[in-house]
C-alpha cells in the first residue's frame, strides 16, 4: 500500500457513530453550510481559555440567540479549538450576523470577549464550508450524545476536485459492501483556507470507538477492487497535495447547545451544576 493510500484510508475513517452536525437546534441531519472558528491557543492557556470561553455560550444565551454551536478541542496537532457553527444557508448566516450586531448589549460583550480572548490565543482564522452530501456517508448520528471526533483536512491540487470526488465514492461504495454501519460528513471551503480543500468529519460516543473505526478502515481497505485501488493509488500520487487528521474532545463548558440537548445527558453538559 502506498503511503498516499494510507493517508487516504486514515482519513476516511470510519466509525460506527459518526458526523458533524449542530446548530439552530441542534440538527438532526447534515447541515447545509458550517462556519469555523478556529483559534490556537497560548501553551499553558488551555484551562484559563476554557474558562474564558464559557462568557460566550453565556452572552448568547442570554440574547436567546437560536445559533448554537459545538466546541472541539484538539486531542492531537496542534492546540486549538474550534468551534463549530451550522447554517441552512448564506442567508440565514447573515441573520446571525445581523443579530448580533442590532442587538447591542450582545455585541458589547462579544467586543469585550474577543479583547480578553487575545490573552489567551496566539491567531484565530474563521473558515466557511459547503456540504458535499454526495461525498458524505451513513446514517446520522445523534450528535448530543458524540464525545470525540476525528476531522481530517485534504488539500487537493487545482484541477483535481473530480478525481477527489471519484476516489470518496470508491471509497464509499467499499464501506457499503465491507462496513455498512461506518459514517462521514464530507464538507468543502469556500472561504478561509486555500483551495481545494476539504473537510471529513467523524464522531464517536466513546474513545475506545476508535478501534472499532480502525478495524472497519481495514475491512475497507480489503474490500477495494483492483480498478478502485490502482484509482486511489494514481489519485494519491498525482493529486492529493496532502491530508492531515486531528483528534478532538467535546468540551461542554464552551459549547452553546440547546434545552433538549443538555436534557439528554445533564451530567455532561452541566458538569459544574449541582446534582
Amino acid at each position: 500500500m502506498t503511503r498516499a493510500l494510507a493517508a487516504l484510508h486514515a482519513a476516511l475513517l470510519s466509525v460506527s457513530s459518526a458526523s458533524l452536525a449542530f446548530g439552530q437546534g441542534i440538527p438532526t441531519s447534515q447541515p447545509n453550510l458550517i462556519q469555523i472558528n478556529r483559534e490556537e491557543v497560548k501553551t499553558g492557556h488551555n484551562a484559563m481559555h476554557a474558562a474564558f470561553e464559557a462568557g460566550w455560550p453565556a452572552a448568547f444565551a442570554k440574547a436567546k440567540s437560536p445559533n448554537y454551536y459545538l466546541a472541539m478541542v484538539s486531542i492531537t496537532g496542534p492546540n486549538e479549538a474550534w468551534y463549530v457553527i451550522p447554517f441552512a444557508s448564506h442567508a440565514a448566516l447573515g441573520e446571525s450576523m445581523k443579530l448580533e450586531s442590532d442587538n447591542k448589549v450582545l455585541s458589547a460583550d462579544l467586543a469585550r470577549l474577543q479583547k480578553g480572548d487575545a490573552d489567551h490565543i496566539n491567531s484565530s482564522r474563521t473558515i466557511h464550508a459547503v456540504a458535499r452530501t454526495d461525498l458524505s456517508y451513513g446514517a446520522f448520528p445523534d450528535m448530543g450524545l458524540a464525545r470525540f471526533w476525528e476531522v481530517t483536512t485534504f488539500r487537493v491540487r487545482p484541477g483535481y476536485e473530480e478525481a477527489f470526488a471519484n476516489v470518496a465514492k470508491a471509497y464509499a461504495g467499499a464501506a457499503k459492501r465491507a462496513a455498512p454501519n461506518v459514517s462521514w460528513r464530507t464538507y468543502q471551503v469556500i472561504a478561509g483556507l486555500p483551495g481545494p480543500t476539504f473537510l471529513i468529519f467523524s464522531s464517536v460516543q466513546s474513545f475506545a470507538d476508535f478501534d472499532r473505526g480502525m478495524h472497519d478502515d481495514m475491512e475497507i481497505g480489503k474490500a477495494f477492487t483492483p480498478e478502485e485501488q490502482q484509482m486511489m493509488e494514481k489519485f494519491g500520487t498525482t493529486g492529493l497535495i496532502n491530508a492531515e487528521t486531528q483528534r478532538f474532545r467535546l468540551d461542554p463548558v464552551q459549547s452553546y447547545v440547546d434545552a433538549a440537548t443538555k436534557a439528554k445527558d445533564p451530567k455532561f453538559w452541566s458538569p459544574g451544576a449541582n446534582p
